[in-house]
């Protein structure tokens, strides 16, 4: 990420502070949730009783650092086998979108993923934790659904 990106973005932490990033559920589930930028959303699956039904529900604000996330978290979660991508994409950023680009595409060799539209999509991940995530995480894409019921409905998995 560049100067100034990494400016921007400390800028952004102490402006408007984002507390509520994740909640943990049940560690033995298959499925992990990513409500992208949708704060009420991400709520409504931490208070209600599929939080017992799945890994973890979180959100995906950047095509960076976010995405290098969920690629750690799956390869130390092998349980997780499965990822509900819903809600409202991040404006600019289109993190949903750079996950399934990197999910279909991978990373070239100076570890940007391929395809992606996103301004700055760079990770750190290596390339056997990215290779391990398109091997063996299902993306179901729900982008721009943000009606909790709505979700639960189209996922199909509960």
């Amino acid at each position: 990420m560049n100067a100034l990106g990494e400016a921007i973005g400390e800028l952004c932490k102490a402006i408007l502070p984002i507390n509520e990033e994740y909640y943990l559920g049940n560690p033995d589930s298959s499925i992990a949730i990513c409500t992208l930028s949708s704060i009420d959303l991400l709520k409504n699956f931490a208070n209600s009783e599929i939080i017992k039904k799945i890994s973890i529900v979180g959100r995906l604000l950047s095509e960076n650092k976010g995405i290098d996330s969920i690629i750690k978290y799956v390869n130390d979660n092998h349980n997780v086998d499965t990822i509900i991508v819903c809600g409202k994409e991040v404006w600019g950023h289109k993190s949903g979108h750079s996950l399934f680009q990197l999910h279909k595409n991978g990373i070239d060799q100076n570890n940007r993923i391929i395809n992606s539209t996103s301004p700055d999509p760079y990770l750190t991940v290596s390339k056997l934790e990215i290779k391990y995530f398109q091997d063996n995480i299902h993306l179901v894409n729900l982008i721009n659904e943000t009606k909790f019921e709505s979700v639960l409905k189209k996922s199909r998995i509960f």
